[in-house]
């Protein structure tokens, strides 16, 4: 009989394929219900809180990895079982991550918001499989990918936080209200 009851986020599938978003959600929801410590070396949680631990973890597994771990009942012997069999998920995933990130170009997309899109899922593969990605290089990546006959809006955009846009030329300062264009007419 399938489980009726509604999940948090996705079971862990017998694959691993998403194992490294499992065991993301799985640690920050264990921390939200006061369980975090459960799967963390040298706990001092009572037999109940491992038990709730347990169940919670049980319930965000495959059928098939239930009953594969069926005689497992500390959370932390679950956890490291997991992360023994499919930690090796990082190492699948980094080079591609990065293959992606390499070949990653604006002008492959339709709009930038599908280029973000991209950008912003590859930069989360990088960063579950261990690797930095900061803003500055988000910021150059994109940069780097402008067309060369674009690449005065590379110049002209990006600037220090906090200073100030060069004037537009075209720009009307307050000294010049009350002349010219209409204003002040028919004095």
């Amino acid at each position: 009989m399938s489980n009726l009851t509604k999940l948090e986020f996705n079971a862990l599938d017998i694959t691993g394929n998403n194992y490294l978003t499992w065991i993301l959600d799985a640690e920050i929801h264990l921390n939200v219900m006061g369980l975090g410590d459960t799967i963390k070396e040298g706990n001092v949680k009572t037999e109940q809180e491992n038990a709730k631990a347990m169940i919670f973890l049980r319930h965000h597994l495959h059928e098939g990895l239930k009953t594969e771990y069926l005689t497992v009942k500390d959370p932390l012997n679950l956890w490291y079982d997991l992360k023994e069999r499919y930690d090796h998920q990082k190492t699948v995933m980094l080079p591609k991550a990065r293959y992606d990130w390499l070949h990653l170009r604006l002008q492959d997309y339709r709009s930038v918001s599908e280029y973000n899109s991209a950008m912003f899922k590859i930069t989360s593969q990088l960063k579950l499989c261990g690797e930095n990605v900061t803003d500055k290089d988000i910021l150059e990546k994109t940069y780097s990918t402008f067309h060369t006959n674009n690449m005065l809006l590379k110049q002209q955009y990006p600037r220090p936080t906090g200073s100030t846009p060069f004037p537009e030329v075209n720009d009307v300062t307050n000294n010049d209200f009350g002349r010219g264009r209409g204003f002040g007419r028919g004095r």
